[in-house]
């Protein structure tokens, strides 16, 4: 069936395209229409296939009821998993989501947010790159509230849902260590992000309370399961014969990193204990299992969008809020040494 405009409607029922307006904007008691013309219009509008414009009605009430989220890579599990219990959610609020990727490139994250702001969306989670901070502030002074995640945007007063990295990195390294693991790497990216430094500054701190030394291993953002990835880890084993296990700061560089210790014949955990940050269900079915930090991606999926659907109810006067969740070591066969082999006493 070929879908009705608004003027065809108007003029079948014999009425203005402003009282159609009205009615399907759910404004029908606002502009005392009475419930038998609304009833009356809404039937006729479904048995003849009438959609209202969603991009015009938006531009005449300045709500179109589309969030954008932009991530990091929305193919990535992590991010995928988050994108689908907050579009459930909203759904059901009445809003769409809208996805897209940035690669964590500051150019191309001001490119989307402008694209996004000319087609009126109401407003955005986004995982920040460093340099948008300004971008970022200028939505929230056009009123458009936004809601940082994963990592914290150096923007003062902006709303953010992530988790207590430091704290879960610490407690890992910890682990490692009181499995009798001596000299324990730690694999991270090359990055300023603030997630990624708390995960950093979490593995210094144990192993500056054991006494130890740190051996850190910075791999250059890239694409996942790059082989020059594999190569560098790779190196790292074999020119640093004393580490005995390696912390993966991500579970795509604790893949390329496994690899890399297949190409070595490397025995998990008999020769290198091996710890990840974000499980999956690769390292669950794994042979042998890796022990994995596990994020509360339902938990902060909820009070993500849950926050930011406050923030659009609010108006432009609303309050910026901090959610921090903290995780669960999942303790697999990876990490715990063979009886005998543990620390001694």
């Amino acid at each position: 069936m070929k879908k009705m405009s608004i003027k065809q409607l108007a003029k079948e029922l014999d009425i203005s395209t402003a009282t159609i307006s009205y009615i399907m904007n759910g404004k029908a008691r606002e502009k005392r229409i009475s419930v038998d013309l609304e009833e009356k219009v809404k039937k006729y509008a479904i048995e003849h296939n009438y959609k209202p414009n969603q991009l015009a009605s938006g531009l005449r009430s300045g709500k179109t009821k589309i969030i954008c989220l932009m991530v990091e890579d929305i193919a990535d599990v992590f991010f995928a998993t988050v994108a689908g219990h907050i579009e459930q959610i909203a759904y059901d609020k009445g809003y769409k989501i809208v996805y897209c990727s940035t690669k964590n490139d500051t150019k191309k994250t001001q490119e989307l947010i402008n694209t996004f702001r000319n087609r009126n969306v109401d407003g955005y989670i986004i995982t920040p790159p460093n340099g948008i901070e300004q971008d970022i502030l200028s939505l929230i002074e056009e009123h458009l509230p936004v809601v940082t995640f994963d990592r914290a945007s150096k923007a003062p007063n902006v709303s953010f849902v992530g988790m207590d990295n430091f704290e879960s990195s610490f407690k890992a390294t910890n682990h490692l260590l009181e499995q009798g693991y001596q000299n324990i790497a730690l694999v991270t990216l090359d990055s300023e992000q603030s997630q990624m430094n708390e995960r950093l500054g979490g593995y210094e701190k144990a192993i500056k309370d054991s006494g130890k030394n740190t051996i850190i291993e910075k791999i250059e953002y890239t694409h996942r399961h790059d082989t020059a990835i594999i190569d560098q880890i790779e190196k790292l084993l074999v020119t640093n014969s004393t580490i005995d296990a390696v912390y993966f700061a991500t579970n795509y560089l604790a893949v390329s990193g496994l690899d890399a210790i297949n190409r070595l014949s490397l025995k998990i955990p008999d020769v290198l204990g091996v710890v990840v940050f974000d499980d999956n269900d690769l390292f669950r079915v794994h042979q042998p299992t890796i022990t994995a930090i596990s994020q509360p991606i339902a938990e902060m999926s909820v009070q993500l969008i849950n926050i930011l659907l406050n923030h659009l109810e609010e108006g432009k006067k609303y309050t910026p809020q901090t959610h921090i969740s903290p995780a669960t070591l999942v303790v697999r066969q990876s990490s715990v040494k063979p009886k005998g082999k543990e620390k001694k006493k």
